[in-house]
């Protein structure tokens, strides 16, 4: 539980102002009335883990050496992930882990692809929406069409080679990347392409629980052996249910999969960490998103 209490104490995200105090926001999770059972994170734990600005200060490069190269996101496009309580926990991509690296590789000049499994359009953690940020907002803006009529993932896994014009694959986190993606075998193909091609990998918090596709159908998954950060379990299965952001247990647990398929985690906490071990890039949290995306575009840009 101590690593729980830290995890919370090092998001230092800018808070807004509440109008009452913490102790008198409820730790119950929020009904979603679109879905049955299903629920939003708690009033109390959106106070802890929201603000309306993320910590953005500066974008590395704003002079478009990025141009004519391409950044491929795979978004999920999944809303609901079933608990081991049979409560529904209202999930997607989390807005500024996926939105805050964009900004810095949209500033950078590079062209962003968007694309989901089957071409449905990205789900987002709507409640975790930055609303005031002068790099999140902007860059909804200019990709929301995109996230709203995304590619088809198949049909560019179809047509990858060596020709292929993506600098970069990332995979944004929030708890929705944890659904049908790791057992995409279109994500298979993706991921071994980069490999393959040695292309740059990004992905922080949840997402890296799409290197687990890389384990389909095989004894021995190519990311075994890799080093990454990654949102600890101790948090999901311990004070993310106690304080209301989670309705439940969740249906599995990220780290011991990803340490199952031979995968090491370096962070057992949630402080912002960044790490990276090859052509895989990675972040621990939302509050590792400003730095992923600075060292995204170095890394694209080197």
């Amino acid at each position: 539980m101590t690593s729980d209490i830290r995890g919370i104490d090092n998001f230092l995200l800018k808070k807004e102002e509440l109008t009452v105090s913490n102790q008198e926001l409820t730790k119950n999770p929020t009904a979603d009335p679109a879905e049955d059972n299903a629920f939003f994170p708690s009033p109390y734990s959106l106070s802890q883990y929201t603000a309306s600005k993320t910590d953005f200060d500066e974008v590395l490069r704003s002079n478009g050496e990025g141009r004519g190269k391409k950044v491929l996101v795979i978004a999920t496009e999944e809303r609901y992930m079933l608990m081991q309580n049979d409560t529904m926990f209202s999930t997607g991509n989390h807005p500024v882990e996926t939105l805050l690296p964009l900004h810095h590789v949209h500033e950078a000049g590079f062209e962003i692809e968007i694309a989901t499994l089957t071409g449905a359009p990205a789900k987002f953690e709507w409640w975790a929406f930055p609303s005031e940020d002068a790099a999140v907002v902007p860059t909804w803006e200019a990709l929301k069409e995109q996230f709203k009529a995304p590619a088809r993932l198949s049909d560019i896994a179809a047509n990858l080679n060596g020709s292929s014009d993506y600098a970069a694959v990332f995979i944004p986190g929030g708890h929705g990347a944890m659904l049908t993606i790791p057992e995409s075998a279109d994500v298979q193909k993706v991921l071994d392409w980069a490999m393959e091609e040695d292309k740059l990998i990004v992905s922080l918090c949840h997402g890296p629980a799409a290197f687990l596709a890389g384990s389909i159908n095989r004894e021995k998954s190519p990311f075994a052996g890799f080093k990454v950060c990654a949102f600890p379990d101790s948090l999901d299965a311990g004070a993310n249910i106690e304080i209301g952001y989670l309705p439940g247990k969740m249906p599995w647990a990220l780290g011991e999969a990803m340490k199952a398929a031979g995968i090491e985690i370096v962070n057992d906490d949630m402080t912002g960490a960044v790490h990276r071990d090859r052509n895989v890039l990675t972040g621990d949290s939302p509050l590792a998103s400003n730095e992923l995306g600075k060292q995204m575009v170095q890394a694209l840009l080197d």
